[in-house]
């Protein structure tokens, strides 16, 4: 017996904390009748309905997206912009995002319908490293990158230390080229840690999650996971929490 939520995550309708909310909402049906403790296990043999539509246990699929700019990292949107699901109309299962990059922001970005998988990548305690390049308007001094790698105070909390290094600067232009490595996921984190020490970002890319890159994908393009790199990802994510636990 594994638990409703876990079982609606594994089919791919959302997120395990995502089915938590569905249950807790009454949307979520066991044998006819509606169940909204999370606590509650269920057997491959229940019938599970979530908003009236029977559960059917998808093939879990894992893919890597470079993700263009001008993209909502959603899968749907109420004012009718592009989506990521739609860099995929060949795909049959219903695949999500886990996390999300900005509007503006390109780069890396991981898509599955596995719920289990999303919420161990995503969860606060298992947070994997994340390398950015950002442009950014002037040219940071030392001691403000040394603010954000010791951790600074924005307005949901103070950040994890993070590693800086300038890749380059164009004192024409007044502008840096600046990798940053953080292993958060707050909304629009790099670019608010960089507007908190002064310096706006101009343009951000995700180039690296984990151990994976983009090598060999252009805007746009995907491709999808090998068994071997999943089992990688969640060996990573595991070893990440346990370490930030200590």
């Amino acid at each position: 017996m594994e638990r409703l939520q876990k079982i609606i995550a594994q089919a791919g309708v959302a997120s395990r904390r995502k089915a938590e909310e569905l249950i807790l909402e009454g949307r979520v049906k066991v044998n006819g009748k509606v169940v909204k403790e999370l606590g509650t296990k269920v057997t491959l043999n229940d019938k599970i309905e979530v908003n009236g539509i029977p559960l059917e246990k998808e093939r879990p699929v894992y893919f890597l997206l470079y993700k263009p700019r001008g993209v909502i990292s959603s899968v749907s949107d109420d004012k009718g912009r592009k989506v990521v699901t739609d860099l995929f109309p060949f795909i049959e299962q219903r695949i999500y995002p886990v996390g999300r990059l900005d509007y503006d922001t390109s780069g890396l970005l991981l898509m599955t319908n596995d719920g289990d998988f999303a919420n161990i990548l995503i969860h606060p305690k298992y947070e994997v490293d994340k390398v950015y390049v950002a442009k950014v308007k002037g040219i940071p001094l030392r001691e403000k990158l040394k603010q954000l790698e010791r951790g600074i105070m924005l307005e949901d909390g103070k950040t994890a230390p993070a590693n800086v290094k300038v890749l380059s600067v164009d004192k024409k232009k007044q502008t840096s080229i600046i990798e940053i490595i953080i292993h958060e996921g707050r909304n629009r984190q790099v670019r608010r840690m960089f507007d908190a020490i002064g310096h706006e970002v101009i343009k951000l890319k995700r180039e690296r999650f984990g151990f994976l890159t983009l090598q060999g994908l252009a805007t746009g393009e995907y491709r999808e996971l090998s068994p071997h790199e999943v089992k990688q990802l969640r060996a990573l994510a595991t070893t990440e929490g346990n370490r930030l636990k200590k």
